[in-house]
């Protein structure tokens, strides 16, 4: 196995996430609620693009397409994703050596053929070298609008975080294996979650550019816990959330907030009376924190805080819901809050009559 620092295929972070819908119309008004903004429309095909801050969403509308007939399949979802690599010709031909499944997506005259292989779900991984100002995917096959900002502050979402996947139960050690081989991610964080009543288990993947992040989610318990019912909803395995990353998440709850956008249920006051117990000396503002129902988690030894704020909105694709994270130095997943947004789900389950109490 080469060294967990070598970065052989080149990776520099997420450049797209690809969404369809088997009706029109439904991803759209979920985008501008996050405050994405419409910037570009493909030069040939019914795609667009929304962006904000370093986040690029595409919705893909075009009739009997791989993305139309993966809608069909699971309905409103994310149906690609891309990462950013040094050179794609060479990245994707080291990725069918190593034994990933090219897929061929059509293309028409003068537009890019964007190599991709087969990801989570069947979905496209397309690999991508075209990136940045005047050199992108997105200065060839599409047309921005007139008039409109191209990189839109919106509600002051920077960047993706991480992505993660849902998988049927005993795969994820075959997805592990596939980034592991491919890519040469690395295991950075391992989760054991026991509800009340269902579990989860979850293994945390980082690439070797730290930028591309994929948490893997195994159902657990015998019943229909979430992730189970995750799957069945979805018809599939597949990208359960989406995290975007900010620089003032209070700031970007407000604007979130006034859009409309729903949050999942905020912790029970207990959560924040024990935040100066489990993390003394954090200097953040509890009030504030907890007027919002905002996550906080992290490490205060030797008086250093290193602290990731966090908030999930309500499912708002299918069963797909995304999350919001400030980072100041610390590089987890909220490990310690984890348990919390489970049994905040497993509640939610109670009371839809999901699970029994029985």
């Amino acid at each position: 196995m080469p060294d967990l620092f070598e970065n052989p295929m080149g990776l520099d972070g997420f450049e797209f996430v690809e969404f369809a819908s088997p009706e029109p119309g439904v991803l759209e008004p979920v985008f501008e609620l996050m405050g994405f903004t419409l910037v570009a429309k493909h030069r040939s095909k019914d795609v667009v693009l929304y962006r904000q801050g370093g986040i690029n969403f595409i919705i893909n509308n075009e009739p009997n397409s791989f993305a139309a007939y993966f809608a069909e399949e699971h309905g409103p979802s994310a149906c690609g994703m891309a990462f950013r690599v040094k050179d794609a010709q060479k990245a994707y031909a080291r990725a069918l050596e190593m034994g990933a499944q090219p897929v061929d997506i059509p293309t028409g005259p003068m537009e890019l053929r964007l190599p991709a292989i087969k990801g989570i779900g069947g979905a496209p991984l397309y690999l991508i070298d075209r990136y940045g100002d005047q050199n992108s995917i997105y200065d060839i096959d599409f047309v921005y609008l007139d008039g409109v900002d191209r990189n839109p502050e919106g509600c002051g979402l920077k960047i993706i975080d991480h992505l993660t996947h849902n998988v049927y139960r005993g795969r994820m050690a075959y997805w592990a294996d596939f980034y592991e081989r491919l890519f040469n991610f690395r295991e950075i964080r391992y989760f054991d979650i026991k509800g009340e009543y269902t579990g989860l288990f979850s293994k945390a993947m980082s690439a070797p550019d730290g930028l591309i992040r994929i948490p893997l989610n195994e159902e657990a318990s015998k019943t229909t816990g979430q992730i189970e019912e995750f799957l069945m909803a979805y018809n599939g395995e597949g990208i359960q959330h989406i995290a975007f990353d900010c620089d003032d998440i209070i700031d970007t709850w407000d604007r979130l907030k006034a859009r409309g956008v729903p949050f999942m249920t905020a912790p029970p006051n207990t959560y924040y009376e024990m935040l100066e117990t489990r993390l003394p000396g954090h200097g953040e503002p509890v009030e504030e924190l907890q007027s919002r129902g905002i996550l906080m988690d992290g490490s205060t030894e030797d008086g250093d805080p290193r602290l990731l704020l966090q908030i999930f909105s309500e499912t708002l694709i299918g069963p797909v819901f995304f999350e919001f994270i400030q980072r100041k130095k610390d590089d987890g997943f909220g490990e310690g809050n984890f348990k919390a947004l489970f049994e905040s789900i497993e509640r939610d389950q109670l009371n839809r009559g999901v699970i029994s109490a029985d």
